[in-house]
């Protein structure tokens, strides 16, 4: 006998899946459970926009969430080592490009968990918010932006047609994710700070007390010395690149430290 189909929409908050689940409302298309992961490092104006966009389509959205939280996982929970000379730290402490822990215990088995539930009496559709114009995609899964043909920045327009400006966080940032990610650019670092001062201060109270590079190279304690330095040199009209620039940053550093 086979089992009844759920269509389940990931929602993750972003500009794409947003747009993707409008639309899918708007046309009509079939949609059983909508699902909302949060890591607990969102930024308050997305938990804002999920409560909105709930409201907007009448329907509820299931929230998800780790029992461990990311302050945890971060500062005390003690994982198995496959390197020994790491036994004597706690916590996963910053994820990085080979280790992004964050999201695999934060969200990728929250929601394996959930769906691996639903799956013993459903067959599941799993309808996913990448765009046309983002190359990563999953056989199993249905795409109905790559159908639609809709790009990131289609997606962004056809949000804010609606009303949704998540309160201008796509104003600032290119992407919307978890405020304290280390794989974020030096750009969006530096918008952080500016903007959101004291998110800014809490990730260096974190640095401070974790045992891992904040990224290579920099704690995030050189990198408020090196945003303040490029700040000093803007006001006087110089330039933040360039070998002279790294030579009087390198000095700089060495001084701080």
């Amino acid at each position: 006998m086979e089992k009844p189909i759920k269509h389940i929409v990931s929602l993750s908050g972003g500009k794409d899946s947003t747009a993707m689940l409008l639309r899918m409302v708007e046309e009509g298309w079939p949609i059983d459970i909508i699902l909302f992961c949060d890591t607990g490092m969102e930024f308050e104006a997305m938990y804002r926009h999920i409560d909105k966009v709930e409201k907007y389509i009448g329907r509820p959205i299931v929230r998800l969430k780790s029992p461990q939280s990311f302050e945890y996982l971060f500062y005390e929970y003690s994982p198995k080592r496959s390197n020994p000379k790491l036994e004597q730290y706690k916590g996963f402490s910053w994820p990085g490009p080979r280790n992004r822990w964050c999201t695999a215990m934060l969200k990728t088995r929250i929601i394996a968990q959930y769906l691996r539930e639903l799956s013993q009496e459903y067959t599941l559709v799993q309808y996913i918010g990448i765009a046309a114009d983002e190359p990563k995609r999953v056989r199993e899964h249905r795409y109905p932006l790559v159908e639609w043909g809709m790009t990131e920045a289609d997606c962004l327009a056809y949000c804010k047609e609606r009303g949704f400006d998540w309160e201008g966080l796509y104003d600032i940032f290119h992407r919307v994710s978890c405020w304290c990610c280390p794989l974020q650019s030096y750009d969006e670092m530096r918008k952080l700070r500016k903007h959101f001062p004291e998110l800014w201060q809490k990730l260096l109270y974190m640095d401070e007390h974790t045992w891992r590079t904040f990224i290579k190279g920099y704690t995030a304690k050189q990198l408020e010395t090196r945003f303040a330095f490029e700040d000093a040199l803007i006001a006087q009209g110089q330039p933040i690149k360039g070998r002279a620039f790294f030579d009087a940053l390198r000095k700089r550093l060495e001084e701080t430290s």
